[in-house]
């Protein structure tokens, strides 16, 4: 081989590796759960890795977790800016800003996270949240399963052991029912419960079985019922101007990688967290009362139907008219297309 002939191959290389390192777009992707953690591992993680072999190298997701990028309560408005290219958060922590998608937190709407995904994509597809993300690109969406109630020291079975109790309150829904049920809602950040409880500045909290696990309470709380006061949804978006500067080809690649199919995956996620933070309790020797369909069960229907009613007032208030259409296209979803995904 000749001297100019290896030198012509040697840069026609060189620019090969130039073009490959330009193609590649690296996307930041920010969200507030531990990097370690079972969601931060099974579902980002996974979904970063799968749209890299999917697009060929061209697309890669670098993650920011324990909102080290951005804190857990701007992580949304930093999708809105560009500050983080995706964005995964719960919508409650921009309070006000979901009013109707937030309806599918409320007592009753799901009977598991798995569930719950299926509610919340399938309103979201079908157009019933408006324009609640029209300053991004939601990719897909997915719940915690339903938040049951946790006490220390008292075993509660009916509505009447709740009164005057100190309850850590998730969301606003929750905290009406806990008004309904004469309790004090108590509202606090997640990882301040354990200290809370442990010095007796609240008596209980309600949280999905897979929180229990995540934030070791199930050390502290020895007594659970199963009525649902809430479940938390949340959401993955991405900024609208990164989604549009991809290739075509690209963009093919993260829809094909949002909606119902990672909804699915992420409440699978969740699911599997909750079946390990109820064997936890389990093994402990807890205390724990099942209630079969409680939004009918003659002691918890009228305190759990009566903070639904509360919820929707408020947004009735509010102007959000449709408020009622949409708890009622979230029931008929978890009776229908998502009837096969109860706990």
């Amino acid at each position: 081989m000749t001297h100019s002939l290896h030198r012509y191959l040697l840069i026609l290389s060189l620019a090969c590796l130039a073009t490959s390192a330009q193609a590649t777009t690296t996307l930041r992707m920010a969200h507030f759960w531990p990097g370690a953690s079972s969601i931060g591992q099974d579902i980002f993680e996974k979904w970063a890795a799968t749209i890299e072999e999917e697009s060929g190298g061209e697309l890669r997701a670098q993650i920011y977790p324990s909102g080290t990028l951005s804190k857990p309560d701007s992580i949304y408005e930093a999708a809105v800016n560009g500050i983080a290219d995706i964005g995964a958060t719960a919508q409650g922590y921009t309070a006000g800003r979901f009013p109707l998608s937030q309806i599918v937190e409320l007592p009753g709407v799901s009977t598991s996270s798995s569930q719950g995904a299926c509610i919340v994509q399938t309103l979201f597809d079908e157009g019933y949240f408006g324009s609640e993300y029209a300053d991004t690109r939601p990719l897909f969406m997915f719940t915690t399963g339903p938040g049951y109630l946790h006490t220390r020291s008292v075993d509660v079975v009916s509505p009447d052991d709740v009164q005057g109790l100190r309850i850590r309150r998730p969301n606003d829904a929750a905290g009406l029912v806990l008004e309904n049920l004469d309790a004090t809602p108590v509202g606090m950040p997640a990882p301040d419960i354990y200290t809370a409880m442990q010095r007796g500045v609240i008596d209980g909290l309600s949280f999905p079985w897979e929180a229990m696990k995540v934030f070791r309470l199930n050390e502290l709380a020895n007594h659970h019922i199963e009525v649902p006061l809430m479940s938390v949804i949340f959401v993955v978006t991405m900024n609208q101007r990164s989604y549009d500067n991809l290739s075509p080809a690209s963009q093919a690649v993260i829809d094909a990688n949002s909606g119902m199919k990672w909804a699915e995956k992420a409440g699978e996620v969740y699911e599997a967290l909750d079946t390990q933070g109820k064997a936890e309790a389990l093994q402990a020797g807890h205390t724990i009362h099942e209630v079969e369909n409680p939004l009918e069960n003659p002691d918890w229907q009228q305190p759990l139907n009566d903070g639904i009613e509360s919820y929707l007032t408020q947004l009735e208030e509010r102007g959000l008219d449709q408020a009622r259409a949409v708890y009622g296209a979230a029931i008929e979803a978890r009776e229908t297309s998502c009837a096969s995904e109860q706990g």
